[in-house]
């Protein structure tokens, strides 16, 4: 997985009407837009993540909103 600062990360709810869950990469720890990340939540508190396979990029110039 690569990203840039500005895409977002969704995270997929792993059971029946879990909601997903969006944060923004504020910034790309490891080399060449590997893992590690630093990401902003929807609702504004910040944590490092490493993501899995439940995770979807959805890169700045191609999201709709």
């Amino acid at each position: 997985m690569q990203v840039k600062k500005g895409d977002r990360l969704r995270f997929l709810g792993r059971q029946v009407g879990m909601k997903d869950h969006v944060a923004e990469v504020e910034a790309v720890l490891g080399e060449d837009g590997a893992p590690p990340y630093r990401v902003r939540y929807e609702d504004g508190h910040e944590a490092v993540v490493v993501p899995e396979s439940d995770c979807v990029v959805e890169p700045r110039g191609l999201r709709a909103s």
